[in-house]
């Protein structure tokens, strides 16, 4: 194996001034097309997963191959060197973190080669992201985010000519609607990819359909993206991988005995023709590479040379085919010069079953802790980046600590990281990589607050284990802390915040020393029980905040009888029966209880929310909220499954409910009440509403799931109601749109439900799942990714948490079985559920709910100044004056003197109305001289944004000539000396819009 060391380079350097090509990129560095023959755009590539079976560093180094043969960091040095030695060359690099970790390593003289190679268009980046992102379990706020530092990297780098436009998303496990409107927001003129439901693919190849225009917002104009899906995934023709790591025979084009040249071509033009017969224009796409190949692209491009000259060679003998190297963005603007009409493309491509047995469903729940962590690294990404913003950080350390825990979510997004599907030590090595980056930050928001409050000297620490009430900082004592809340929304916030303490009472006060209601209510003895949990604190202390951007609560331990604070008020409970061990420090051991045929109810209610127990079963029997009452009866249940996988959930059997009598006691509060239920041996839950919160939270506890040799069990939460859906529910899109589903039903295709019938009709969910009726509709909101159905009239399933036995077959190689201290995997997280009546206003209430789940505020904690600092808050800018239906979606570091800004319309067309608004009071508050609009990433000048424009079928008479899209509005550009009226800012329902502002 030959890599690019010294020697190399000055032979390279040689070799382009010998071989010097057109210094011109993009589509104008496209090879020449034949029009009146099949072009073969061969496309060299190699897929390389940031962290599968080995870690990230694992796969850039080449370590432990005794897993997998696989190195980086060599792909990238030998293709460099092959693409040098002939112009006529192609390759695509794609993930930009291994690309980024292979240029920090570079000499200058290597950068100069590479910066030729792409100035000429012969290393091309495509999809340019950090990593190739799944399109289920991702948010659509952490997508964007990593677009935003892949291709701010690509164009610091090398200018225009390092931006991709064209998505690759080969290898992914479905394909989301949110996906493609990101890359048409970006200004990316289409995506490929090679994944998608085997009865869906079967029909298109027979429809000339394999490629469409996907129409991919009900509410945004303009979004129409060209989608094209990969012939044969994306591997090399089969007999035709010309890779060390594959077996295939070599083009032998001597005077050997063994001369293969002639059943080589044939072969492969044979392919090519049925590839062809498949696909509307005389173009067709070959991909050339797989899985970490070219680690020696010398033997890959010496034969694909030799596969082209012979190919070519035939058309002097009447040969109509012409094959030479291209990139996906050579093939797609060829197809848009062919004036082809092509089908259209309105819903998702989930979920994907690769054949009768096989639904890639499972993976939308598997590892449901990292999915959380996941969610927790978002949340203080978007927390420090607001915070380093106000403060104007600029120290080296706060730098290099954000843009860490970038890098990191960037790599969580990949779609063998947030989806569960990778090996367990690489698991581990995802989770250290982030523990580290959310540290980072939480020191970089840390020295933030330092500036920004009047505390300069406070500690301002964090807790990352308050979904199990231990904190450090209050362990001891709470007596005598400050908690400041950072609100990371656009406008003011009212949330119920929960601090680990003792079992004593505590006076809550405000910044104006005014007294907060609070009280002091009891953790559920089901976690006090986890081995693995200190047992310093029993009990939260809860109280109402209500927080502009950032403010301080003050909490100090009082006598019983100078509290203000509510004490535990016990009532009525049902076999509940505290263990012994926790019986001196929990305050509900002492509750009434019911006989066991008791028939009656319990009643909890607040202001806004009534909930109905039925005493005889333990479960929740009625909600009343919003006008409405429904019979809701919510339970567990498990799939006992054999074969499911980290990918794959297959059903063998029934859904088995857990119909046990459940044990319930309940806490009746002035703020918040709760129902703490135990379920069965590894399944618990408290129910909880607070005063004047529309919405019950059920905060579940799950594990560790029993198995045995024949029986895995995935676990699943049950809501049943009386509402009337037939057949119809609704999920989100990565966090945004929401999509319409119904049972058993495809939007282009029948699908094959024989074998998998519930598999086959689960869907991935983000951020919500509904079902409606004509009068009513019940939502349910959840705190990570997984995934969910309505496999019943008037009945929602949200998969929880999954224990398998055996591995699926696709890859991974073991079975999902994690264990955490020694023992199984116990996971805890919430679930929200609004009932309202049915409407856009129901909808958009469940919109701001969203932003307040995916973003609340973060706590940090400081002890009180034993004396008086001196020091004044700083003024911040405010947002309030944004209309509600505003988000603030970014607020960010961009470069040294820079700063990123997003804003979002985020209500639909059917909840919302174009709403306008003025920036300069938040561009003068940021010192700003200037601000100028840019493509949805930040990279792009919006100005600079012209897509292809494609045709449609049956859309009236085809165009002449090729046509494009451009922004439907001007893009914002001003600066200081202009007037306000200049820095207004409108936004249509779901329209997102980015700026930079540069400022003093």
């Amino acid at each position: 194996m030959k890599y690019l060391g010294g020697i190399a380079l000055l032979v390279a350097l040689l070799a382009i001034n010998i071989k010097d090509a057109q210094a011109v990129c993009g589509y104008e560095s496209c090879p020449a097309t034949q029009p009146n023959m099949i072009n073969i755009h061969m496309v060299p590539h190699s897929h390389d997963d940031v962290g599968w079976l080995k870690t990230v560093d694992q796969y850039f180094y080449g370590h432990r191959s005794n897993i997998q043969h696989a190195g980086v960091q060599y792909i990238i040095d030998t293709v460099v060197a092959e693409l040098i030695k002939d112009p006529k060359r192609r390759f695509i690099q794609v993930e930009t973190s291994f690309f980024h970790k292979w240029w920090s390593e570079q000499s200058e003289t290597s950068k100069q080669v590479v910066h030729k190679l792409v100035e000429e268009g012969r290393l091309e980046f495509t999809g340019g992201a950090w990593a190739m992102n799944d399109e289920a379990a991702v948010h659509y706020q952490s997508v964007v985010d990593q677009f935003t530092l892949g291709l701010k990297f690509l164009d610091d780098t090398f200018g225009t000519c390092g931006r991709p436009r064209v998505g690759w998303q080969i290898d992914p496990f479905g394909h989301s609607r949110e996906q493609a409107s990101i890359f048409a927001q970006m200004g990316y003129d289409g995506e490929f990819f090679a994944r998608m439901d085997h009865n869906d693919k079967d029909k298109r190849l027979d429809d000339l359909a394999m490629e469409m225009i996907w129409d991919a917002s009900e509410s945004l104009s303009n979004d129409e993206l060209f989608t094209g899906m990969l012939y044969r995934h994306y591997s090399a023709p089969p007999g035709y991988c010309f890779d060390v790591h594959c077996g295939d025979d070599p083009i032998i084009d001597t005077k050997s005995y063994d001369n293969n040249v002639k059943s080589r071509v044939d072969d492969f033009l044979s392919y090519v023709s049925a590839v062809a017969e498949n696909y509307r224009s005389n173009h067709v796409m070959i991909p050339m590479g797989d899985d970490f190949q070219y680690e020696d692209a010398q033997v890959n491009f010496k034969n694909m040379d030799k596969l082209i000259k012979y190919v070519n060679e035939r058309q002097s003998e009447g040969s109509t085919y012409n094959l030479f190297y291209s990139t996906p963005g050579c093939y797609l603007h060829s197809l848009h010069e062919s004036l082809q009409s092509w089908p259209n493309k309105t819903e998702d491509f989930f979920p994907y079953g690769s054949d009768t047995n096989s639904f890639w469903t499972g993976y939308f729940t598997s590892r449901p802790t990292q999915k959380r962590f996941e969610r927790d690294g978002n949340h203080m990404l978007q927390v420090a980046k607001q915070l380093s913003t106000l403060a104007h950080l600029t120290g080296e350390q706060q730098k290099e600590d954000l843009l860490y825990l970038r890098k990191i979510m960037g790599v969580m997004q990949h779609h063998d990281a947030i989806t569960g599907t990778e090996k367990q030590h690489v698991s581990d090595d995802y989770d250290r990589l982030l523990y580290d980056g959310i540290l980072g930050a939480a020191n970089t928001a840390r020295d933030a607050l330092r500036e920004l409050t009047n505390l300069p000297e406070g500690e301002f620490e964090s807790c990352l284990q308050l979904n199990i009430s231990v904190c450090a900082f209050t362990k001891d004592s709470a007596d005598n802390v400050v908690v400041t809340l950072f609100n990371p929304l656009a406008h003011s916030a009212t949330e119920y915040v929960r601090i680990p303490v003792k079992k004593e009472s505590y006076e809550v006060t405000d910044e104006q020393g005014r007294t907060v209601a609070s009280e002091v209510v009891p953790v559920a003895w089901q976690i006090l029980d986890l081995d693995f949990r200190s047992n310093d604190t029993q009990h939260d202390l809860v109280f109402k905040a209500s927080v502009d951007k950032i403010a301080h609560f003050y909490i100090k331990k009082v006598d019983s009888g100078d509290s203000d604070s509510k004490t535990l008020v016990k009532i009525n409970g049902h076999k509940s029966e505290v263990p012994k061990r926790f019986k001196k420090v929990h305050a509900m051991q002492n509750v009434e209880t019911y006989d066991d045929d008791d028939s009656g109810e319990t009643v909890v209610q607040n202001s806004l929310i009534k909930l109905v127990i039925d005493n005889s079963s333990g479960r929740l029997k009625t909600i009343e909220m919003n006008g409405v009452s429904e019979s809701v009866e919510q339970k567990f249940a498990v799939y006992e499954t054999k074969d499911s996988g980290a990918y794959v959930f297959r059903q063998n059997g029934d859904i088995k409910e857990v119909d046990d009598d459940v044990e319930f006691s309940v806490y009746d509060g002035t703020l918040v009440k709760e129902v703490h239920q135990q379920v069965s041996e590894y399944i618990s839950q408290v129910i909880r509403i607070y005063e004047g919160v529309n919405r019950v939270e059920f905060e579940w506890l799950v594990g560790p799931i029993p198995t045995d040799s024949d029986t895995a069990r995935e676990i699943v939460s049950l809501f049943k109601t009386g509402i009337s859906s037939d057949g119809v529910f609704y999920t989100d899109s990565n966090g945004r749109e929401m999509l319409k589903r119904q049972k058993n039903k495809r939007e282009n295709y029948d699908p094959d439900l024989g074998q998998q019938p519930t598999s086959g009709n689960y869907y991935p969910i983000t951020s919500r799942i509904a079902l409606e009726d004509s009068k009513k509709r019940f939502a349910v909101l959840n705190d990570r990714a997984q995934g969910g159905s309505s496999m019943q009239n008037g009945e929602l399933e949200i998969m929880l948490h999954r224990r398998l036995i055996r591995d699926d077959g696709y890859g991974v190689g073991e079975a999902l079985n994690e264990e955490k201290f020694g023992n199984p995997l116990i996971a805890r997280g919430k679930l929200h559920v609004i009932l309202n009546t049915a409407g856009s206003k129901a909808t958009a209430a469940e919109r701001k709910a969203e932003k307040e789940i995916h973003l609340p505020f973060a706590k940090f904690f400081s002890k009180k100044p034993s004396t008086t600092s001196t020091a004044v808050a700083k003024a911040l800018p405010s947002f309030d004056d944004f209309p509600q239906s505003v988000h603030l979606f970014s607020l960010e570091p961009f470069s040294d003197n820079e700063i990123l800004f997003r804003v979002e319309n985020f209500l639909d067309h059917n909840e919302g109305n174009v709403v306008s608004f003025n920036i300069r009071p938040i561009f003068d508050s940021l010192n700003g001289l200037e601000i100028r609009e840019t493509s949805l990433d930040g990279n792009l000048p919006l100005s600079d944004m012209k897509r292809f424009k494609f045709h449609h079928d049956g859309s009236g008479v085809r165009p002449t000539s090729v046509e494009y899209t451009y922004p439907t509005h001007k893009p914002l550009a001003a600066d200081k000396s202009q007037d306000a009226s200049d820095f207004s800012v409108t936004l249509n329902p779901m329209q997102i819009r980015t700026f930079i502002i540069k400022y003093e």
